[in-house]
């Protein structure tokens, strides 16, 4: 089927959509096109953000679900920043894995990402879909953090780390106000269905069919012997461990059927002091009350461009020694580097080829995606 476009953001007229078409403009990105709601609005973005004033304007509605497959049977990819996803995402998937057509999005909704494996997965390996979640800040730092590490141990030893400590040191600059309302619908979805907290509690809740070792929750600050520094629990965990076993999974169990993996926060300071912070920052809930920006609200350009991040990955190999792997990026995580990352996640979709299905970032794209994303989006990627 002749496609009209390689790449279609859709919610263009968001704030992170805005970012993410800003990218693709600067970056002289060719057949590519703009759709939200309101055609109005996407011409202002357009001509805001010094897109060229003949780029083409998609209007699509999430409530309209033969308008959203009209749009995927334009476009060789659809990326999408219209969440959160289990509200305005499940027509939008379906649409895709139905007309052949790849799919990016910034999804860390785990209840919602596994009932599009269940409803979708075979039809997009039928159709040659290619359904990517968790393009952003969560998960890719991590899944490809993590599979650097593996791949380091594997060239050095012969085998993966059965066990990684995936941790962050530094960053600057929070989730965005759309990761926030995910959060919040994923809770308000496991409270008028229980049978959910189960999934979201299962490290294994994306790997169908296969349950792996105890993994550690993270969820009560700790000392880390290992790092000689105390650790509180890491918000983003919870979606990207999920993602990280199913890389594994995908994979063929590359990282074994052994394997353990979880992500906390290093808190700075020892002794009692590091032990009170760690304490201290356990206790902050950011989806309390008006904490954080609201969905289309965000920092600006200089808050943006002052952030960055730094993650840790620790493997302990069986004969006691220890790898690492470190990520860096130079935007702020859930904003500047997130749209980032997306965008070039779809420019490759869109240049290469592969098998149909629902895949994570680091399963279907691996290190293509971690070499492009250090030359072009401002990540590095250390390991050994």
């Amino acid at each position: 089927m002749a496609r009209d476009f390689d790449i279609i953001v859709y919610g263009a007229t968001g704030f992170t959509g805005r970012l993410v078409a800003e990218y693709l403009a600067n970056a002289g990105a060719t057949r590519w096109a703009m759709a939200g709601r309101s055609a109005d609005k996407l011409a202002r973005v357009r001509d805001e953000i010094g897109a060229p004033a003949d780029l083409p304007l998609v209007v699509a509605d999430a409530e309209n679900p033969a308008g959203l497959r009209a749009m995927a049977e334009r476009t060789a990819v659809v990326l999408t920043t219209v969440g959160p996803y289990q509200l305005h995402g499940s027509d939008l998937v379906a649409a895709c894995a139905a007309t052949g057509t790849a799919y990016a999005d910034l999804c860390g909704e785990p209840g919602w990402m596994r009932a599009m494996i269940d409803a979708h997965e075979a039809e997009a390996k039928r159709t040659g879909a290619r359904i990517v979640f968790s393009c952003g800040f969560d998960s890719i730092p991590f899944d490809l953090g993590v599979l650097s590490l593996q791949e380091a141990a594997i060239a050095r030893h012969g085998h993966p780390a059965p066990r990684v400590k995936g941790r962050v040191r530094q960053m600057k600059g929070g989730f965005s106000g759309g990761t926030a309302a995910s959060l919040k619908a994923t809770l308000a979805a496991a409270a008028r269905d229980p049978s959910l907290l189960g999934l979201l509690a299962s490290p294994f809740a994306l790997t169908p069919g296969f349950s792996g070792p105890h993994q550690p929750t993270g969820l009560i600050p700790e000392f880390d012997m290992h790092l000689n520094a105390w650790l509180a629990p890491f918000i983003m965990a919870p979606i990207n461990t999920k993602n990280v076993h199913r890389t594994n999974f995908l994979t063929g169990h590359r990282y074994g059927t052994d394997f353990v993996y979880d992500e906390m926060v290093v808190v700075p300071g020892l002794g009692d002091l590091g032990k009170a912070a760690a304490e201290a920052l356990a206790k902050i809930n950011p989806l309390k009350g008006d904490r954080g920006p609201k969905p289309g609200e965000g920092p600006s350009r200089e808050e943006r461009e002052s952030g960055h991040y730094d993650l840790l990955f620790a493997g302990l190999m069986p004969d006691g020694t220890r790898m690492d792997a470190v990520v860096t990026g130079d935007r702020d995580p859930g904003y500047g580097s997130t749209s980032k990352m997306i965008a070039e996640t779809a420019r490759l979709l869109a240049e290469t080829q592969g098998d149909g299905g629902v895949w994570t970032p680091g399963a279907l794209l691996g290190t293509g995606l971690r070499d492009r994303l250090e030359e072009r989006a401002g990540l590095t990627f250390r390991a050994g």
